[in-house]
């Protein structure tokens, strides 16, 4: 056998076997590059969601984590309370925007189920229930239908039970 037979048969098997191959291994890369890019929006969502839990310790006087009835708030409070619920609403609609879809995988799934719980959380709370129209004024049109879905289960949820 020549060489140049040996080559073009050599050619062959490349082509047969290592671009399928090649194929396989560029669509697996991607698929991973593409993971770690889910996680890398999820873990700086987390990271804001983080300083936002930082933000509520700063004011304990607004009693945002109380359970049951606050105290009445000064008008000067109840400003505070606005505009911190103002920055949680752009939390999670930022979350919206980057992790919902209709039709997710199973992993971003269970990112979103996260989020989702924070929001249906928060909804409970009929503080932020009540002013969530107003905070909803100019936002993404699906995320604003999406937490009022949400506010609106919560509060029949209160209501029944």
């Amino acid at each position: 056998m020549s060489f140049l037979t040996i080559l073009e048969i050599a050619s062959y098997i490349v082509t047969i076997i290592g671009l399928p191959y090649a194929i396989v291994i560029y669509l697996r890369e991607q698929r991973l590059a593409e993971q770690r890019d889910e996680e890398a929006v999820y873990l700086a969502l987390i990271d804001e969601y983080v300083r936002f839990q930082k933000l509520i310790l700063e004011h304990p006087d607004l009693h945002l984590r109380m359970i049951g009835t606050a105290p009445p708030l000064s008008d000067d409070q109840q400003e505070r309370r606005l505009i911190i619920f103002d920055i949680l609403v752009s939390l999670f609609e930022r979350a919206y925007i980057l992790v919902y879809e209709e039709e997710m995988p199973p992993r971003q799934q269970r990112l979103w189920r996260s989020w989702e719980g924070y929001m249906r959380e928060w909804c409970r709370r009929e503080e932020f229930r009540t002013t969530l129209p107003l905070l909803l004024e100019g936002e993404d049109s699906d995320f604003a239908t999406h937490i009022s879905r949400i506010a609106a289960q919560e509060a029949a949820r209160k209501q029944a039970g």
